[in-house]
């Protein structure tokens, strides 16, 4: 039933129950939790789809709760080790809004809470002890529905510990709750902001989201010198447009955002709805690239299943070989020879 107003939205909230009951309404389902900001712009299709419960939800069998594999790669609790040279350490598992997309579902919005001094510090202390760690994502749930003083906590140890590791402050935040970046948290940002550099890893899947808010939230980190990279989700009836994904792109772009991934949906359970098929993908993928340039294209990407990791989805315009002469497609359909050097 399409919701036209917030009163509508609030009686939705209320046949849900709690968040424990709406859980246990179905197998690894998400609580239904709206923030403010995203409430307002529930007369949006393209918004109402990606936070709106869906009775398809829970008749989804495809899929696990953990495609990615995550909890086989657990180092210490709420740190995953999973790829040679970068973590991701789960902050929490709340959010200031739950996408019905979230890939993380064995784990968000799971009443887990914030992590504890002594798992910040475990963790801290395991990247310092893997110098191959070169990256650490700071993720979960998002990170910055911590208070002021958990996340000067959490910036402080991670830093003082691991000096020379690049932090990435993953948040959906800046779109959903762009309230939450005070001045008062940017100045506790300045000030562990020493070392390897931040950069901020934000989720925009709609042109409609890049409000005027949400741009100023991400421009705060920006004013502070901190690089926005932008990763996207395609969703089966939200953006699975070239015409859309294009506007994205250059809106994010003009706004000092760089398009970074493009996601293909994981296989959890209860996204198959939302999911798009890989070969419209390829498509939408092969108009973006006629459209954008380089700094404008994000990687289309899928994480395979079963732990099997990120891997670049793209027309192959490599399509044959004769001699010394490499045959390939240009995006218009014509073909070029590149030739070997002669050795």
């Amino acid at each position: 039933m399409p919701i036209t107003s917030i009163e509508e939205l609030s009686k939705l909230i209320e046949l849900s129950g709690s968040e424990k009951e709406w859980r246990e309404s179905g197998s690894g389902s998400l609580p239904l939790l709206i923030s403010d900001h995203i409430a307002s712009m529930l007369h949006e299709p393209a918004i109402r789809r990606q936070f709106v419960p869906d009775a398809l939800e829970n008749m989804d069998d495809t899929g696990n709760l953990d495609p990615q594999e995550e909890t086989g790669h657990e180092a210490a609790f709420r740190l995953v080790h999973r790829y040679h040279n970068r973590a991701a350490f789960l902050v929490t598992d709340r959010c200031f809004s739950y996408c019905r997309h979230c890939f993380r579902r064995r784990f968000t919005g799971s009443m887990t809470g914030p992590a504890t001094d002594e798992e910040i510090q475990k963790a801290a202390e395991y990247i310092n002890s893997h110098k191959e760690i070169k990256e650490v994502l700071l993720t979960g749930g998002d990170m910055f529905t911590l208070s002021d003083d958990r996340i000067a906590f959490l910036l402080k140890t991670m830093k003082e510990s691991n000096p020379d590791v690049i932090f990435r402050l993953c948040t959906r935040a800046v779109a959903v709750y762009p309230e939450r970046f005070t001045k008062k948290l940017f100045g506790i940002i300045r000030e562990h902001q020493t070392g390897a550099p931040y950069y901020l890893m934000t989720q925009f899947n709609h042109p409609a989201e890049l409000t005027e808010d949400a741009i100023g939230a991400v421009r705060g980190f920006l004013d502070l010198g901190i690089p926005a990279m932008n990763q996207t989700v395609l969703l089966k009836d939200v953006n699975d447009d070239a015409g859309i994904l294009i506007e994205l792109s250059n809106k994010l772009l003009y706004n000092r955002i760089k398009p970074y991934y493009l996601f293909q949906g994981d296989l959890v359970k209860g996204t198959q709805h939302l999911r798009v098929p890989i070969r419209k993908g390829l498509e939408i993928e092969r108009r973006m690239r006629m459209e954008l340039s380089g700094l404008g294209m994000p990687q289309y990407t899928i994480d395979l299943p079963q732990g099997g990791g990120k891997v670049i989805l793209t027309e192959n315009h490599l399509i044959g070989k004769k001699g010394r002469e490499y045959i390939f497609t240009t995006p218009e359909g014509d073909t070029r020879e590149y030739p070997d050097p002669i050795s």
